[in-house]
């Protein structure tokens, strides 16, 4: 379809960068006990700010929780952003006394320094893509006239802002290519401009839309379908609520005060509403959702403006994406009946269920999206958490396989129902990022642009273990280190998990991660419960109630680790991002000697309180809501600012925020560490670093990237004791 898929858009309402138990699992309600420790000296811990505290209380369900830092989540005030400046003081001046971190951000500096490039993809004449010559804030938009013709700049995002914190969003061409609207980000917000360029000159015209969010743009005829919310009216930007989301038609040329409400839901404020066009612009398809997974499906005929739309599925209770029509019957992707996914046919002259078609049926593995181009259905599945790609023809019928170079993950096949060849990326992580053609017809992959990185990638390895978790359940887990390692128990070790939203942690390239491999680090990714690796039963054994199966599955593979001797607890640094932030606060209270360095990043951490800002709400199927009086009681046992105990030794934690964080907003992280620094004992630092004009993530300029990376690793070398750069 001509925007983006309705997994993606779901996706992008998770929590960065979306588990599996069939019973509610036993949750801890104490940490362990604290471990005899010498008293902390002002020598051997930094000075930590004064965080002030007040006398509040919320009551759930009868039970009293203080809440002494509620101050902290009016992120706009005055004394707010004192604090913040007195907390990075405190963290720039610890880290700024680690000798080797220069040397850190000089070898990342050199190792991000080369050219990177997206897959191409065809609008009218020309080919456009995606560039970055190495160290650029933000990648460059380019076109040229066939795949052998001379590049020209098209849009340039570094223009857009001095300091490279205004970041491209979506992009969509008209079904003529005579108009390209894109959106931006200013500072890393969810928040979303759209603008519109005249193809033919790369002029930018008067249309300007504001407060776009969580939406997609699709081109009909001459004018384009978005999805907004209405001004913010009070209060902060950043942090209120999100409500009642509403879909327009904004036509070239004319004010955003004339564009045209489509749909909107006025009795569902907490509803998410998203549009998409097919190829051919005969079909509108609109779906709503309630929270990141699972929504309905309505349709329109455009060809009349006096059409009607159509209800297909008006529940919530499975997920239907429409990958493209033929004709009049609509392709869709849909765990009904199938919780590893199938696709299945809708003719829209008989749409009723009953009358609906299995084109593929749910097979072993995980399907995880679908594209029509040259005639054929290209279907991109997951095994064990790496990418295998089948082809079938439009009937369903299976005609082979696309051969990989390795184990990891490719992406792309994207293009038009008549596109005779289509390009794809493929990485893991010892493989950087590679572009290659395919033929359709043929079934062939030619490598099209290969990345050029200082690294020698036949020095490193990568192997999948399968370890029980405490039910027994077996769980994934990828580990990538340098040939020849020795297993002795000492050798400095990266985990990394999400767990949640539906998400798959698959192989991929970071040049971070390169730093940590090429100094003998081990990088460990475990593929726990709440993902998608197995499909929606391993999704829902990770959700209320059963959070805590995510919890034990990270622990497990923390204790595999150090029972197989790729190291010790005090050798083992443990992170994760935004759910990945909840699941390191979460274990960090539930086994704080198990770990030597904790980074959770942009963390859920107040589980009472998330689904009071922005879109927090739509995490509630995930996690419940504190609001009932069974799911408080889970949440309490396992919500990261509530569960930080008296007198324990917690390892080094360094907390990343931003912000310009609207989707998990910084409150969460700012209060733990407030309550971690109030009730940690011990020599570990416990900090936290606040990035300015940075949002969740998507977008950061490449010189926010590298400095927070030089600042995390230069961390975690220090508190294990580990000069990478002493021989």
């Amino acid at each position: 379809m001509k925007t983006s898929s309705t997994f993606l858009l779901a996706s992008a309402l998770a929590l960065g960068v979306g588990c599996q138990s069939n019973k509610p699992a036993s949750v801890a309600t104490t940490a362990p006990e604290a471990v005899a420790t010498p008293a902390p000296t002002l020598d051997s811990i930094p000075m930590y700010p004064v965080t002030k505290k007040v006398n509040h209380t919320d009551t759930y369900h009868g039970t009293q929780v203080p809440d002494p830092y509620r101050w902290l989540e009016a992120d706009t005030a005055q004394d707010v952003a004192e604090w913040v400046k007195a907390q990075n003081k405190v963290t720039f001046e610890y880290l700024e006394k680690i000798p080797f971190r220069d040397q850190i951000k000089d070898r990342l500096t050199k190792l991000w320094n080369y050219p990177k490039y997206g897959a191409p993809f065809k609008e009218g004449d020309y080919y456009y893509f995606y560039k970055n010559d190495g160290l650029q804030n933000q990648a460059v938009l380019y076109r040229m006239k066939g795949l052998d013709g001379t590049p020209e700049l098209f849009l340039d995002p570094n223009k857009l802002s001095t300091d490279g914190t205004t970041s491209l969003g979506s992009l969509a061409f008209s079904k003529d290519a005579k108009y390209a609207v894109y959106t931006t980000s200013t500072g890393g917000s969810d928040w979303r401009d759209a603008y519109v360029l005249d193809v033919a000159t790369g002029k930018k015209l008067t249309d300007e839309l504001h407060w776009i969010k969580f939406s997609g743009t699709s081109w009909h005829k001459d004018g384009f379908f978005y999805s907004r919310y209405a001004e913010p009216k009070q209060g902060s930007k950043m942090a209120n609520k999100n409500e009642y989301h509403q879909v327009y038609y904004h036509k070239v040329g004319t004010p955003q005060s004339q564009d045209q409400l489509i749909w909107e839901a006025k009795q569902h404020p907490l509803r998410l509403l998203f549009a998409g066009t097919t190829e051919d612009e005969k079909y509108l398809i609109l779906t709503a959702s309630e929270g990141t997974s699972n929504n309905s499906l309505y349709v329109k005929d455009l060809s009349k403006a006096s059409n009607p739309i159509v209800p297909l599925v008006e529940t919530f209770d499975k997920e239907y994406g429409v990958v493209e029509n033929i004709g009049d019957k609509l392709i869709v992707l849909t765990n009904q009946d199938a919780p590893k996914y199938k696709l299945i046919e809708i003719d829209l002259s008989r749409p009723q269920k009953t009358n609906w078609k299995t084109l593929v049926p749910e097979t072993d593995n995980v399907l995880n999206s679908a594209s029509l181009v040259g005639g054929k259905l290209v279907l991109n599945y997951m095994k064990d958490a790496a990418t295998l790609v089948r082809v079938h023809d439009t009937n369903g019928k299976w005609m082979h396989d696309v051969k990989l170079p390795t184990l990891g993950t490719a992406s792309g096949f994207n293009g038009k129902k008549g596109d005779k060849t289509v390009f794809y990326t493929f990485t893991s992580f010892t493989y950087p990022s590679a572009i290659y053609k395919y033929d359709v017809a043929s079934n062939t992959s030619t490598l099209y642009k290969k990345a050029e990185i200082d690294v020698n990638m036949d020095a490193y390895e990568t192997k999948q273990v399968f370890y029980p978790s405490k039910d027994g359940t077996k769980i994934p887990m990828f580990i990538t280190h340098k040939k020849g390692l020795q297993l002795n128990g000492d050798n400095p070790t990266y985990l990394y998990a999400y767990g949640g939203f539906n998400a798959s942690m698959t192989p991929y390239f970071s040049v971070s991660n390169m730093l940590w491999l090429e100094n003998g680090g081990v990088l460990a990714i475990a593929n726990i419960r709440g993902g998608g690796e197995y499909g929606e039963a391993w999704h829902k054994s990770g959700m209320t109630p059963n959070k805590q199966n995510v919890f034990d599955d990270f622990i497990a593979a923390a204790e595999h680790l150090i029972a197989q001797k790729y190291t010790s607890s005090q050798k083992l640094a443990i992170a994760g991002g935004s759910n990945g932030g909840l699941l390191i606060g979460a274990v960090v209270n539930q086994r704080p000697e198990l770990f030597k360095v904790a980074l959770p990043a942009v963390g859920v951490m107040d589980m009472l309180r998330f689904h009071k800002f922005t879109i927090g709400w739509a995490w509630v199927p995930e996690y419940g809501s504190s609001d009932d009086a069974a799911q408080f009681q889970n949440l309490m046992a396992f919500s990261p600012i509530h569960n930080i105990k008296d007198g324990v030794n917690y390892p080094a934690t360094l907390v990343t925020t931003a912000d310009h964080d609207d989707r998990v907003v910084p409150a969460h992280s700012f209060k733990y560490i407030a309550t971690l620094q109030e009730k940690g004992a011990g020599f570990n630092p416990y900090l936290i670093r606040v990035d300015v004009k940075a949002g969740h993530g998507a977008g950061k300029s490449t010189t926010a990237q590298i400095a927070e990376a030089s600042d995390v690793w230069s961390f975690v070398y220090e508190n294990m004791g580990v000069n990478p750069y002493q021989k």
